[in-house]
């Protein structure tokens, strides 16, 4: 049996007009120390969002988004927060801002592949509830 691996995760999310507090969820980064993983996904749905903010500049809002993997995967096409060590990147996008993405607040939760984790995260928290046969939602 595989061994189940602690690990951390944070909800991006979109707030076009901060002062408004709105959002959506628009990907995810998670963070297994003894998986050595760090990882983000973004998924970024434009209706959502022109829906929440018809004036909001998805062009830029999207390119901030792509930034995050980078910074997860490291590396200096990440720039200076890219040479820092995993635990440092993950503490550096979680960290609380007051900017357009932000992050919710970290869970932890156990899994045995965090790839798979991160795209159950994707999919629950993130991309639209399929609506269920009887036309009623997922609940």
């Amino acid at each position: 049996m595989p061994a189940h691996s602690s690990f951390d995760y944070a909800i991006i999310r979109v707030v076009p007009r901060v002062e408004r507090e709105e959002f959506i969820n628009a990907g995810v980064i998670l963070y297994c120390l003894t998986r050595r993983y760090l990882d983000a996904r973004v998924e970024l749905d434009e209706q959502r969002l022109l829906a929440l903010a018809p004036d909001a500049d998805v062009e830029l809002i999207r390119s901030h988004l792509e930034s995050i993997p980078r910074i997860c995967a490291g590396g200096k096409a990440a720039g200076p927060i890219g040479q820092l060590p995993q635990k440092e990147r993950f503490h550096w996008l979680v960290a609380p801002r007051s900017t357009m993405l932000q992050t919710g607040p970290v869970h932890a939760g156990l899994c045995e592949e965090p790839g798979k984790a991160i795209e159950h995260l994707m999919q629950r928290m993130v991309r639209p509830a399929s609506p269920s046969p009887s036309g009623r939602g997922t609940g």
